[in-house]
């Protein structure tokens, strides 16, 4: 069983359905409203734990009731929580996201709990993180403390991915220091700080900039990945949309699972874009999280 830690965020999500996204000043009429457990840190922790990983989450939840209600909702995942806080300076953080028909999704995220992550929360959980086969991370949580992660996991010989999300510059040694950078293409052009054709491209460039690997999300055009050795793309399932929010947590997560379960990149990238797609048939964030098993059904219904 391949051994996942995941460093960062936990929130609740409000969600609200409408026709289209307004624009800004105006107001539209949503037709759904949900609550759902989110973040893209505990996204990733749940995708791990139901693709057949054994998960550790580090983090931080607020002492109140989407606090306790998210903790137990990782516990149920069977997520071990020894290294997760509970924060009694700080309200647990909260996405506001309105999903339009087509599901494409505009969120807004209030840090909460999650702005208080700090590398001595990362430092207790070092024997934890030097025991595992993969660390996941995010930008959901500060800067010093995904760098602090990362150190741990280098020394130990942990394969690191740097999910660089939300988008938001980044240092040099952020972008080299993880074993695999994995963007959007949004995030990739911010990285970047100049637009991109594709996430060819894109993967191409950071590499050369001196990623040791990257895997360029890209959405309904697939993924595309690139290392010192080689490049090439995986193109998109396709598939009905529902919801887009957190395909790129099922996709982390997958791409984690597989590198720990000794796949090569390109291989890892092909069935990290398939637990993707998956993950946008359904309605909310930790709810779309696919298991082993969907995701092998849905794989080979795609022969």
């Amino acid at each position: 069983m391949p051994r996942l830690v995941v460093v960062g965020s936990i929130n609740m999500d409000l969600v609200v359905r409408t026709a289209r996204l307004p624009r800004p000043g105006e107001t539209v009429h949503g037709s759904q409203f949900h609550t759902i457990p989110g973040g893209k840190g505990a996204n990733q922790a749940v995708a791990a734990a139901r693709l057949g990983a054994e998960t550790a989450m580090v983090g931080r939840v607020g002492d109140d009731d989407f606090g306790r209600h998210l903790r137990q909702t990782l516990a149920d995942n069977g997520i071990a929580l020894a290294h997760l806080t509970t924060d009694r300076d700080h309200r647990n953080g909260v996405a506001l996201i309105i999903v339009q028909e087509s599901g494409e999704n505009s969120i807004v995220v209030a840090s909460g709990a999650n702005a208080a992550v700090r590398p001595q929360d990362v430092e207790a959980a070092r024997p934890v993180i030097e025991a595992a086969d993969v660390l996941l991370l995010q930008l959901e949580v500060p800067l010093e403390t995904v760098a602090a992660a990362i150190g741990i996991a280098r020394r130990a010989g942990v394969t690191a991915i740097l999910d660089a999300g939300p988008a938001c510059p980044l240092p040099d040694e952020l972008v080299r220091q993880p074993d695999v950078l994995s963007p959007n293409l949004v995030e990739a052009e911010v990285l970047l700080g100049h637009p991109i054709a594709d996430g060819g491209e894109a993967a191409r460039e950071l590499v050369a900039r001196g990623a040791a690997a990257c895997v360029v999300k890209s959405g309904s055009e697939g993924c595309a990945w690139a290392s010192p050795q080689g490049w090439g793309r995986v193109p998109a399932a396709p598939v009905e949309v529902v919801d887009t929010t957190a395909a790129g947590d099922a996709f982390t997560a997958a791409l984690g699972v597989a590198l720990a379960e000794v796949r090569d990149l390109q291989c890892a990238a092909a069935w990290a874009n398939f637990a993707g797609a998956l993950a946008v048939t359904r309605l909310g964030a930790q709810p779309s999280m696919p298991t082993r098993g969907e995701l092998e059904d849905f794989i080979s219904r795609r022969g």
